[in-house]
């Protein structure tokens, strides 16, 4: 997340700067000696929690509790570091963005989470602050202290520049995560959203494979061999007709079955004509009559036609289950460099992510590639659901593999 410095207290015209220090004691002076002289028990505080902590955890990785302590150390860390920036807030006047919170529910298994957390740049730069601040507590502290007795006349100039060095160091040390440090760990994290989504996509097309058109073989053989036998045992009459009349019923069935499979693992329109030819091919089998524009100049990579194929083919699956619809809309554009889906049909609406139709499931997915998921669908209609994906045409695809 970009650096962010808000405006602070304004309510005297001021921003996140107080006013240049002078020799009068104003609220500004006395917010800064109040931090400078808080620094010592505080930064005590943060220093004990680091080293106790973390370094017990880092001893302790030679076991199996190590990693995960580590992990709850660098997790803990993160809140000192809020606590450090709310002080500052309130006593420095300095406003920074909280960090992004660490993706990890839903994120992969346990190790998945645990290594992110481990890794986690927020957690580890609050490390090195609070490394950092016990010296400079000590510091600041004892000047401070010395200089409301003997330094009093100029101790605003004192506490001015001390207190500049500690807004220095939150800025640096606590704000937020750049944005490309931010997307690179949120990409990370959704890496798992995608194997964990092939790995399924694998486990239903071995299940439909076993329980449709697999079975479907094995009673086809099963009835030829048995009309094989009676053929050859010289019984040609009607039972044998009907076995193989049965068994020519449950070849046609067995090769629909492969064509609906091979359809849901890459349909081959999609290959052989792209995503105009592919969608209105969706379009055609949904049980509500459905209009496709497609605006297109040239075509996307192939990766990511087949999101954008398979995303509009499970939102009009779900127009014809659950949206009550008498009509839909597939509206498909490039703007930029974005791909751009509008799904839009005047159902009941009230399609959510957590609705059970595999919403959640779609947003993940356009998610792991950097793309968006936005629903609109109000109780009583119409829903309009958004997609929108990184536009990749196949000359940039083969020049990145060169």
């Amino acid at each position: 997340m970009t650096e962010r410095i808000l405006a602070a207290d304004t309510s005297d015209g001021g921003t996140d700067r107080p006013p240049p220090a002078r020799f009068a004691y104003d609220r500004h002076t006395w917010k800064e000696i109040a931090h400078l002289l808080a620094n010592l028990p505080v930064s005590l505080v943060g220093f004990t929690y680091v080293v106790t902590v973390l370094f017990t955890g880092a001893f302790l990785t030679l076991t199996v509790i190590g990693f995960p302590l580590l992990a709850a150390g660098l997790l803990g860390a993160r809140q000192l570091g809020k606590l450090e920036r709310g002080r500052a807030r309130g006593l420095l006047g300095v406003r920074i963005d909280e960090p992004s919170p660490l993706p990890l529910r839903g994120r992969g298994g346990f190790f998945a989470q645990l290594w992110m957390a481990l890794k986690d740049p927020v957690g580890w730069r609050t490390v090195l602050y609070e490394f950092m601040r016990l010296p400079w507590g000590v510091l600041t502290f004892t000047i401070t202290l010395v200089s409301l007795f003997v330094l009093w006349p100029v101790l605003p100039y004192i506490a001015r520049g001390l207190t500049n060095a500690d807004r220095a160091m939150v800025r640096g040390l606590l704000s937020p995560s750049d944005e490309l440090e931010r997307r690179i760990a949120e990409l990370e994290s959704d890496r798992g959203v995608v194997v964990d989504t092939a790995a399924a996509d694998l486990r239903r097309i071995e299940r439909d494979l076993h329980d449709g058109a697999q079975a479907r073989l094995v009673n086809l053989a099963m009835g030829l061999g048995l009309a094989k036998e009676k053929l050859l045992e010289g019984q040609a009459d009607e039972t044998v007709a009907a076995m193989v009349d049965e068994a020519h019923g449950e070849v046609k069935l067995a090769l629909q079955e492969l064509r609906d499979l091979a359809r849901g693992i890459h349909p081959a329109v999609l290959t052989d004509r792209g995503l105009d030819a592919a969608l209105s091919s969706v379009a055609s089998r949904c049980t509500v009559p459905v209009k496709v524009t497609a605006d297109l100049p040239m075509r996307p990579a192939a990766a990511i036609e087949g999101i954008a194929y398979f995303t509009v083919s499970e939102l009009l699956q779900n127009v014809s289950k659950h949206s009550g619809a008498r009509s839909a809309s597939v509206d498909v554009w490039r703007s930029d460099n974005r791909l751009l889906i509008q799904v839009w049909d005047d159902g009941r609406g009230g399609a959510a992510l957590d609705g059970g139709t595999g919403m959640a499931g779609l947003a993940d997915r356009l998610g792991a590639v950097d793309g968006l998921f936005v629903i609109d669908s109000p109780v009583g209609g119409p829903t309009t659901i958004t997609a929108e994906l990184p536009w990749r045409d196949r000359v940039e695809q083969a020049e990145q593999v060169e």
